[in-house]
């Protein structure tokens, strides 16, 4: 009997087991909400309700399930690029929240480059990931040089990104709309390549190979932040930049080129998302693109693991495209967007469920009686 008990213990003190089980217990916790909530408006739907949420492109007919199915991978690639930006920056013991504001950036280089200047796509990119390195360094330098908190001069930075964008795009934007000219319409070089599978995907055009290119880039975020020198030395610097000095690291150097790396990752993000035509920037837009935001949910769900963001991703963007159909049952459209908030809102605590599974059960025994014996 002990010896399954000790299987058992070792089985959940395996961090990947941890960090997946604290996902799923966060995900359940934010579908029961999500599930009373329904109840409360209409209860004669609200399973049909929270269904629907789940189902997402099952719920359309079996010839139209792969064109939404393709849909959802599409707006699934940005959300993972968003989600590497943060938690690249978050194992170098940085918050880079102002991932929202390099995305912008992001958007706003390709579509300058694809409809103002009549580039090619893979230009078009190169362009994005520049400007988005130049501007998450931003963050970077004030923190390197005068210590200034990277949450602050990011949150700064995504309001004057957002105004600076909207900006320039004015002068590619449709005049018969709030929108920019589409893509194909003005320069279809620019257009990302199709993946070759749009006979799988219901003749869905915008599935490009920006969704493998996506993928390849986790491994790659993965693979530097953990077998190589140079992801040693910035996690080093993030643990403790003083010890990182003095051993002779370049702390300052390590701390700009993380928050560049991860600007470039949110601004390709968005160019891989905005130069497959699938949607228009709209240049008269006040808020934030909440795809930034999203992106932080989705790396803590993943348990801030660049494999497990792949997946966490998609079930975030899953939900989200989900959620939107419950105002076919009667709910208002607020409804879908608060499931789907509350889901992502609840993906903050993976790391809190984790620490519980990670502490041993005779750990509070010992502190209570080390507190005996003090009292």
């Amino acid at each position: 009997m002990q010896g399954k008990e000790n299987k058992k213990k070792s089985f959940f003190s395996i961090p990947w087991v941890q960090t997946i089980t604290a996902s799923l217990i966060c995900i359940l916790l934010g579908l029961l909400i999500g599930f009373i909530v329904l109840l409360i408006i209409k209860p004669e739907n609200a399973v049909e309700g929270i269904s629907k949420v789940l189902k997402n492109f099952w719920n359309y007919n079996a010839k139209r399930q792969p064109k939404y199915f393709g849909q959802t991978l599409v707006k699934t690639v940005p959300l993972l690029m968003c989600s590497m930006s943060v938690l690249f920056a978050y194992k170098v013991g940085l918050f880079n929240i102002g991932v929202a504001g390099q995305y912008v950036i992001g958007a706003g280089a390709s579509l300058y480059c694809a409809l103002g200047l009549g580039l090619p796509w893979w230009v078009c990119l190169l362009a994005a990931v520049v400007f988005g390195a130049l501007w998450g360094s931003i963050p970077g330098i004030l923190k390197a040089y005068r210590n200034v908190n990277e949450v602050i001069s990011g949150i700064m930075l995504n309001w004057i990104g957002l105004y600076l964008i909207n900006t320039i795009l004015t002068q590619v934007k449709n005049p018969t709309g709030k929108d920019t000219y589409t893509v194909a319409s003005q320069n279809p070089s620019a257009l990302i390549p199709s993946l070759g599978l749009n006979s799988w995907f219901g003749n869905e055009k915008t599935v490009t190979i920006a969704i493998p290119l996506a993928i390849i880039i986790a491994v790659a975020v993965w693979v530097l932040l953990s077998k190589t020198r140079l992801g040693y030395e910035l996690k080093a610097t993030g643990l403790n930049k003083n010890a990182a000095m003095y051993c002779g690291m370049r702390e300052k150097f390590n701390i700009i080129l993380t928050t560049a790396i991860a600007g470039a990752l949110a601004a390709l993000g968005a160019a891989m998302l905005f130069l497959t035509d699938s949607m228009q920037w709209e240049c008269t837009q006040s808020s934030v693109p909440a795809m930034g935001f999203n992106g932080i949910a989705a790396a803590f769900l993943g348990g801030l693991n660049p494999i497990g963001a792949i997946f966490s991703s998609y079930f975030i963007q899953h939900i989200t495209e989900g959620g939107a159909q419950v105002t076919t049952l009667g709910y208002f459209s607020q409804i879908s967007d608060f499931i789907s908030s509350f889901i992502i809102y609840l993906c903050a605590f993976v790391l809190f469920f984790r620490g519980i599974m990670s502490r041993k059960p005779g750990d509070r025994a010992g502190r209570s009686k080390k507190g005996g014996k003090q009292a």
